[in-house]
């Protein structure tokens, strides 16, 4: 279920607790992408409050809204680079985004393995993906005044078994938004403190948000008329230079059944004369059947 975009606009523009997590989670995309020169940014979901830092330095910026959520024109006061499309189809070909940012798309989507698929599609070989979901043990995810309090929140575990399920390999991760979800002055103002000490003590049980870096997996596939070639061993190239194989000498090896008759006298095991020992020539020329010795039958 999305949220209205007006109130996901509401809270991180015009509530001071919003504009104080738009802070926390910029400074924490910001460390896994600190230069995207030349690179296309698109955000999916309601990714405008972390996407304008890329607006300097990015070769191109696209904001994405789901139409279940609805659009808003980004960023204000300049020329608009948002757009509604539907949550599993985007007006993209496909490898065509370098960074790509899920904030409030992934927990509220209806199919989350049909958005990854197109994810998957959309991203580009070596494309990086990073998705903030809320913490399901934290406690934006335990209170509804505040975006992060609805749709699934998610942990680390499950959300990279999800990844991995997908087609992505999750590379890092990271914690934001530390401080208590209140509107009180004395959170907003120690906001920056809270923050801190998540990061240095990697708290994620105090996180209200999670962040996971993902790259697409591809995986190479031979075409369908494609031919099974005899690779030749590593002696069988040295052609007729090997020692040549060792073969039966008549008269010391065993006879096999195949073997034509004048080839087992030869043998010594039917007929003729035999060069091996008397002892040896009654236990080889013996029948056996079952495991016991078979007795002819007295004339």
């Amino acid at each position: 279920m999305h949220l209205d975009v007006l109130d996901l606009r509401a809270f991180y523009y015009r509530t001071k607790l919003g504009r104080s997590a738009q802070r926390g989670l910029q400074e924490a995309l910001r460390r896994f992408w600190p230069d995207t020169r030349g690179l296309t940014v698109v955000g999916f979901g309601f990714a405008v409050p972390v996407l304008r830092p890329f607006l300097g330095d990015a070769r191109r910026v696209m904001a994405l809204m789901p139409a279940p959520q609805g659009v808003m024109p980004w960023p204000a006061g300049g020329r608009n680079v948002s757009a509604l499309v539907e949550e599993t189809r985007w007006p993209l070909e496909a490898g065509t985004v370098d960074r790509l940012v899920v904030m409030h798309g992934l927990e509220a989507c209806d199919s989350p393995p049909a958005l990854l698929a197109e994810i998957w599609r959309v991203l580009a070989p070596g494309g990086q993906v990073v998705f903030i979901v809320p913490n399901r043990s934290g406690l934006w995810a335990r209170r509804d005044v505040t975006p992060f309090g609805y749709g699934r929140p998610y942990s680390f575990g499950q959300l990279e078994g999800l990844l991995g399920h997908n087609r992505f390999m999750p590379e890092r991760h990271a914690t934001a938004l530390h401080s208590p979800p209140s509107h009180r002055r004395f959170w907003l103002q120690t906001a920056p403190f809270w923050e801190r000490i998540g990061q240095r003590f990697n708290a994620q049980f105090m996180a209200g948000a999670l962040l996971v870096e993902a790259t697409k997996q591809v995986y190479g596939r031979p075409p369908a008329d494609a031919r099974k070639v005899a690779v030749p061993g590593p002696l069988d190239v040295l052609g007729g230079l090997t020692r040549p194989k060792p073969e039966v000498v008549a008269g010391r090896g065993w006879a096999r059944a195949t073997d034509p008759p004048a080839r087992r006298r030869g043998m010594g095991l039917s007929g003729g004369k035999s060069d091996l020992p008397r002892s040896h020539r009654s236990v080889i020329t013996a029948p056996v059947q079952s495991g016991r010795r078979f007795r002819s039958p007295s004339n």
